[in-house]
Order: C-alpha cells, then sequence, then structure tokens
C-alpha cells in the first residue's frame, strides 16, 4: 500500500528540513533503511533512511527546498497502484457524520486549550494585549504587534511568537550605494542553521540578564608544562600533540565540578543543577556556529580531552554530529584566541548558565613578585553569566579555580 514519506524530526529543535540532495530517482526501488535523500537540520546535514520497501513513486518536495516536520516529502509504493489520493490537493474522504457530544470527555490540559476559536490579541478597547517582554523584543526587532495572533491565554502575545515572527519576517535588500550597479550587491539567503543562531541568541540577549566577569592568566607555567609534554609525545608513534585549548577544556571542566553553583540551568520556578560536567566547545563552521558536547568532561583525563574535542571539532566542520554530539551542554568554552581576538564576551547558550570566552595568548610587559617588569605571557578569560542563578561571588570562585589551575598546571594532569 502507498504511503507518504515525511520529513523526520532529526534534531531536538528541527522545525523544518532543507532537501540538500535526493538520492533516489523517481521510479527506483528502494529498501528499509536505506538513504534516500539528504537533509539539513539546523544543526546539520544528516541522512533520511526509508522507514519501508518499496519504490519511490513521486517526489514532493525537490531539492533546495524545505518542509516542516511529518510534512510530506515522497510518495513510496508499488510500482503499479494507483497514488492519486496521496498527492497534494487530493480531496480528503468525507467523514462520517457523528453528533455533537453534549460536554467535553475530560478537562482541558491547558488553560490556552480554552480559548475561544479565533482570539486575537486585542481586547474589545482596541489594545493590544502582549506580555512585557514580547513587547521589547519586537521594538527592538521594528514589528508591530498589530499583525500578530498570540498564542498565550485569551490571545495574548508571548515571546515565542515574536521570535518566530522575527525569524520568519523576509529581510529587505538594502538600497545600493551610490553609483553601483546591481551586480555589487546580493542578498543571500538564511541556511537552517543561521536562522536558529538568530532567533536562539535574540531569546538568550532579551530574556537572559547578562554579567561579565574577566580574569587575566600568567600562561608562563602552562607553555612550559605544554611544551614538555608534546616532546614526550614526539617519542611515541603518534601525532599527537597537546594544544592551549585542550588545557582550557581540562580546566574549565575541573573548575566546573568545584564550583558546581556554575553547573546549572534556570527552570522558571526551579534551578536544576546538573550532576555531571557536560561541556561544549564553540567551533565556527562556514554558515554559523555549533557547540559539540564532550560528555562527563570531569571524569576525563586531559589526553580524552584533547581527543574528544578535536574529534567532534573535525566532524562539526564537517556538518556530520549527531543530534546527542551537540545537544545538552551544561556549559559553554568559545576561544577566538586563534585570531589575535585578546579579549571578548560571549552570549549565554540558554539553557546554560556559564559561557567562558578565551581570547589570545600574548606577550605584554608585567611586574614579577622583585617589582621588575619583564615579559609575560598572558590570556584574558572572560565569563559571561545568568545573574537569575549565578551570582557574582560564584562567578569569581569559578574563575579563581581556573586561574589556579592554569597556573600551576601540573594539577591537571593528576
Amino acid at each position: 500500500m502507498a504511503k507518504q514519506l515525511t520529513m523526520p524530526q532529526l534534531s531536538p529543535s528541527m522545525a523544518e528540513g532543507r532537501l540538500v540532495t535526493w538520492r533516489k530517482k523517481e521510479g527506483e526501488p528502494i529498501e528499509e533503511g536505506e538513504v534516500v535523500a539528504e537533509v539539513e537540520t539546523d544543526k546539520a546535514v544528516m541522512d533520511l533512511e526509508a522507514f519501508e520497501s518499496g519504490v519511490l513513486r513521486k517526489i514532493l518536495v525537490q531539492e533546495g527546498e524545505r518542509a516542516a516536520v511529518n510534512a510530506p516529502i515522497a510518495i513510496v509504493g508499488s510500482a503499479d497502484e494507483s497514488i492519486e489520493s496521496l498527492l497534494p490537493g487530493a480531496a480528503a474522504p468525507p467523514a462520517a457524520a457523528q453528533p455533537a457530544p453534549s460536554a467535553p470527555a475530560s478537562s482541558p490540559p491547558e488553560k490556552t486549550a480554552s480559548v475561544p476559536s479565533g482570539a486575537t490579541s486585542r481586547e474589545e478597547s482596541g489594545r493590544i494585549r502582549a506580555s512585557p517582554l514580547a513587547k521589547k523584543i519586537a521594538r527592538e526587532g521594528a514589528l508591530s504587534l498589530s499583525s500578530l495572533s498570540g498564542s498565550g491565554p485569551g490571545g495574548r502575545i508571548l515571546q515565542r511568537d515574536v521570535l518566530q515572527a522575527l525569524s520568519s519576517r523576509p529581510v529587505a535588500a538594502p538600497a545600493p550605494p551610490r553609483g553601483a550597479t546591481p551586480e555589487e550587491t546580493r542578498l543571500l539567503p538564511l541556511s537552517m542553521m543561521r536562522e536558529q543562531i538568530g532567533a536562539r541568541l535574540l531569546a538568550s540577549k532579551t530574556s537572559i540578564p547578562h554579567y561579565y566577569l574577566e580574569i587575566e592568566i600568567d600562561a608562563a607555567p602552562l607553555i612550559a608544562l605544554r611544551s614538555e609534554l608534546n616532546d614526550a609525545l614526539a617519542a611515541l608513534p603518534s601525532d599527537e600533540k597537546l594544544s592551549i585549548n585542550d588545557f582550557l577544556l581540562k580546566a574549565t571542566a575541573e573548575a566546573a565540578r568545584r564550583v558546581p553553583e556554575v553547573n546549572v540551568s534556570w527552570e522558571g520556578k526551579a534551578i536544576r543543577q546538573y550532576g555531571a560536567v557536560h561541556l561544549a566547545l564553540a567551533v565556527a563552521v562556514p554558515d554559523g556556529l555549533i557547540t559539540p558536547v564532550i560528555r562527563d568532561a570531569q571524569d576525563k583525563s586531559l589526553r580524552q580531552l584533547a581527543r574528544e574535542g578535536k574529534e567532534l571539532a573535525a566532524r562539526a566542520r564537517e556538518r556530520k554530529l549527531k543530534p546527542e554530539e551537540y545537544s545538552g551542554g551544561t556549559l559553554t568554552l568559545s576561544n577566538l584566541g586563534m585570531y589575535g581576538i585578546e579579549s571578548f564576551a560571549a552570549i549565554i547558550n540558554p539553557p546554560q548558565a556559564l559561557i567562558l570566552a578565551v581570547g589570545a595568548l600574548t606577550k605584554k610587559p608585567v611586574v614579577a613578585e622583585n617589582d621588575l617588569i619583564v615579559v609575560g605571557h598572558r590570556v584574558r578569560l572572560v565569563a559571561s553569566c545568568d545573574h537569575r542563578i549565578v551570582d557574582g561571588s560564584i562567578g569569581a570562585r569559578f574563575l579563581q579555580e581556573i586561574r589556579g589551575l592554569l597556573e600551576r598546571p601540573l594539577a591537571l594532569l593528576l
């Protein structure tokens, strides 16, 4: 029997997918579990497997087009059966008439279920009903609330309604500079990843009260230990080398274990404190940013973290990460030192409560213990914290632990 092949939810945050490539053509047989297409989600390009065997009778979504999760993208069936009833626009079979129930079978699960059909965000007086946060985000995004229908009680406009409208709003092309020809300007379409980044970061910056703590690390002991360890690794039959970032991963995981108050998330009327440090590592990819996660980082050695971090980063750049490899992080490390950025403040990745930004290793004059000015090797770290749950003293203790570990790095080998 012919069936529709629908767009599966290939990542936890996926709302729609874009067909990158069809591996099969119309009329070709397919086997259950066989890869029939490649789909771009908001995080990666993933294989789409057939759920049953048959013939690919009709492709409904072409390469480059998008489809919502659970929307039909193709029809699979036997070679000779009719598929007319499954094509878009086909008339649905008439439903059997049933008497209207005199009362609902059960009470509605949410208050919003009792809102009358057609409820809008306007009261009878004409005033637009919206939450304060929704109004703030709409104002910053130059979005008129009068064009929205709210999903809250009584049609009230909520934050999610505004964010959805902003992420789906077409972007007007700016006027070309005077004297420029049309060929000098381009309107670039947003990738699935870039859309998701825009929505999440807007929500983070407008709903999380960020504050920032900065500290400077004496990196000379770390540089000396790294050089000694890499000399020892060079004698082994492998090309393994340790980077400064590897030590930062280890120090961040250990500091979060020692100060568990930063390894938390805000849940409205409760604080969730995680029992393990799932350390996310920000990795730049051609069309955005992704944060693969090292699970149970607090229990892994320096070399284990180095290997896993490098493997995850390589797969992230190839857009080959699995959903479980980039979800569930409890705090994030972001390093722009390789680009020469000496100091920066990162935006928190919700629902996490802290992200640590790492700058470049620099040489600069510093005052030594004997009050002499000497050449020092320094690294600046900036912790962006959610002030709802990570107070200043907690964030300061976290950075103090990192400083102690990096300036006396032998402890990272224990």
